[in-house]
């Protein structure tokens, strides 16, 4: 069992922001903006790779709820979905990142990565 699965089984403390049947929004422990959010689908799919069209129409409009919720739904928010070992996904139960808060940077590190090719 993942620590997201742990999360919806109650076993470890999460700070929520938005709930329903399939869905849960928590801040992220590690923030990288000053909002930083995470959601999850309370099933359990390994990645964006393998998961169905149905839970990602779903997903939509919770997530535009989220960004209600947290007022940036107007201002501006990046969202995030890092996909497998060479994406950068760490915790391999889909999620979704919402930052926002403020103006957000734009790391251009693959620029530079681009001169090595």
């Amino acid at each position: 069992m993942c620590i997201f699965c742990k999360i919806v089984a109650g076993e470890i403390p999460n700070n929520t922001v938005h709930e329903n049947e399939e869905f849960l929004a928590f801040h992220d422990l590690y923030p990288k903006a000053p909002i930083h959010v995470l959601v999850i689908p309370k099933k359990h799919i390994c990645c964006f790779q393998e998961v169905d069209a149905e839970t990602m129409a779903k997903m939509t409009p919770f997530i535009q709820e989220v960004t209600r919720k947290l007022g940036i739904d107007q201002s501006g928010y990046r969202l995030i979905v890092n996909n497998g070992e060479d994406g950068g996904q760490e915790i391999h139960h889909l999620h979704v990142h919402i930052l926002g808060g403020g103006k957000l940077r734009w790391d251009h590190q693959h620029e530079d990565a681009r001169k090595n090719i």
